[in-house]
């Protein structure tokens, strides 16, 4: 199975995927998280200065992933997408373009769950864009993609606990 977690910044994906590497559960998977910091220190433009070579560069990690079996991720295309649409260094047809390439491999996913922000304040990891309104603007894109290209996306929320249960669930439903 291919599973993936999609949500804005500072929601808890990357620990909720860690947790879930914890878990016997899921022994035969492997697990991807985003490596920001080490991309920023490359070089490569993030959040709202992020450039087409920039994206690409996510959309291949997120692209390669979806060539293995057993795989859960802290990020999906669709993530690539809404950031590369909210990007202020980004040409219009280069978004345009870009999000249309990569709309061809959502349902690659088996599993895919948006991560609501709901009661999960901003954390500052010194990578990640702390400002709550491009915060929220990232969640209205994922949204809205998801609405229009995946419907049958899982919404989970809570404590980490809590999505871990939800996840659990829903993996045991679709096996």
């Amino acid at each position: 199975m291919k599973i993936g977690f999609c949500g804005t910044m500072s929601v808890g994906k990357t620990t909720l995927v860690n947790a879930l590497a914890e878990l016997p559960e899921f022994k035969e998977y492997k697990f991807r998280t985003e490596r920001s910091k080490y991309l920023m220190e490359m070089g490569i433009p993030l959040n709202t200065d992020s450039t087409l070579k920039g994206q690409l560069v996510f959309a291949a990690e997120r692209a390669s992933e979806l060539m293995q079996k057993n795989i859960i991720t802290d990020r999906t295309v669709i993530d690539v997408m809404a950031f590369a649409n909210l990007s202020k260094s980004m040409k219009k047809h280069e978004k345009f373009y870009l999000t249309a390439a990569l709309y061809y491999l959502i349902d690659d996913y088996d599993l895919l769950f948006y991560v609501s922000p709901k009661g999960v304040e901003i954390e500052n990891n010194g990578v990640r864009e702390t400002d709550s309104k491009y915060r929220d603007a990232i969640d209205k894109k994922i949204k809205s993609i998801v609405g229009m290209y995946r419907g049958n996306t899982i919404t989970i929320k809570g404590t980490v606990e809590e999505r871990i249960e939800q996840v659990k669930t829903a993996v045991a439903q679709y096996v």
